[in-house]
Formats: structure tokens, sequence, C-alpha cells
């Protein structure tokens, strides 16, 4: 299979994940809905991970690719933290899972992520193809129901919010993909990153963004 013909493939049959960077943090959004072509295998899957206490990430794709790709970046933010004594800088991350999936280029591990966190030098999202490539990115969306969530981050996003008034637009974001997008539905985790650390909202938070 052409390589253009699995990022294809990734970017179009399935799922919604939202990554932006806040003035104090960063934000990962995903819808929950697992798709097999136009078959629901599951309607809660988990598509954001904790990582470390500051760092996070997102999948899409083949679960089981993704899921290793999750596997051996926990193990290697672990051991860094470890040995260094320090936390694993959020551009080391992402630069680890480059070389991992460009190492596999030949047989890629067809997933793609965001990688989101913050550190010394602040908060950062980074986003991955399944060939290794690496953008640091502000504000960006994955899948199949990415343009309609663009729709809506690029209407409202700017530079420097907080994570507070980023929040509602996040969900909007993710909720009107759900809407629009066959492949993207049933309900949605939001996870938030700063320097307290990682944690997901409850769904009486979502309900409450929701309703605003």
């Amino acid at each position: 299979m052409a390589s253009n013909d699995i990022v294809n493939k990734l970017t179009l049959k399935g799922t919604t994940t939202i990554g932006v960077v806040c003035k104090d943090g960063v934000i990962l959004a995903s819808d929950t809905r697992v798709t097999m072509g136009f078959y629901v295998a599951h309607k809660h899957g988990k598509k954001i991970y904790k990582i470390d206490d500051h760092l996070a990430m997102t999948i899409a794709g083949t679960v089981a690719d993704a899921q290793r790709t999750v596997d051996i970046l926990t193990a290697n933010a672990q051991l860094y933290r470890l040995n260094m004594g320090r936390p694993m800088p959020i551009n080391s991350a992402a630069r680890l899972v480059a070389n991992l999936l460009f190492s596999a280029r030949y047989m890629p591990l067809a997933t793609q992520v965001l990688i989101g966190g913050v550190d010394d030098d602040g908060p950062h999202v980074f986003s991955l193809d399944p060939f290794g490539s690496l953008t640091e990115e502000k504000c960006v969306a994955t899948g199949s129901g990415s343009p309609i969530a663009y729709g809506v981050l690029e209407d409202k996003y700017k530079e420097d919010m907080t994570v507070e008034e980023t929040l509602p637009i996040v969900v909007r974001a993710v909720d009107s993909a759900m809407k629009r997008d066959a492949a993207s539905g049933d309900s949605f985790n939001v996870a938030i990153v700063d320097v307290k650390g990682f944690r997901e909202l409850t769904d009486e938070e979502k309900k409450k963004l929701l309703a605003k």
C-alpha cells in the first residue's frame, strides 16, 4: 500500500482528537467511538493516555499499533525520570516517538498521535504522522472529524488564552465533530496538563461546559 494511502486512511476513516496550547497548560480532547469501517466496534474507547504527571498523548489509527507506541513512550519516560532525576522534556518525548515511527516506515505503525505537556520551557503540543513527521503546533486536530473541529477552533481560539478560557472552545469543537462526523461520536474525554499535573475532566464538568 502506498504511503499516501495509509495516511489518508488514518485521516479520513475515524476519530477526532484535539490538542491546544494555553498560557498555563495544554488541553487534549477526543471522542470515544472506535470504528472498523462503518462498524462501531466500541462506544467508549480510550484515546487519551497519561504518560507521566507532566506528559500525555492522544491516539488515532490502528489500536494495537497505537497502544504499542503508548507503552514504549511510557516506559522510556519512566526510565528517563529514574536515570536523570527529572521529567522527560516534551520535545524529547515527541522526538522519541518520531524516531520509533520513522524506524518502522517500511511497515508503518498505523497511528497518528498528539503529544502534549508542560516542562521547564512551558506548554507544548506536537503532532506526528505514521512516518514520524514531527511538527509543533499551538492548535491542532486530527482524524475524520478534524475539518469540523478546525471550523470551531480557528474561529474562537487565540494564543495566550488560559485553560479555563479555552476549555469551552475545545469542548464545542469535539462536540461539533461528533454531531457531523459519523466516525466520531458517543461521548468525549478531555484532559488538562498543567503545573499541577495531569487530570481528566469529570462527566459533571463536561456537562457544564457543554451547557455553556
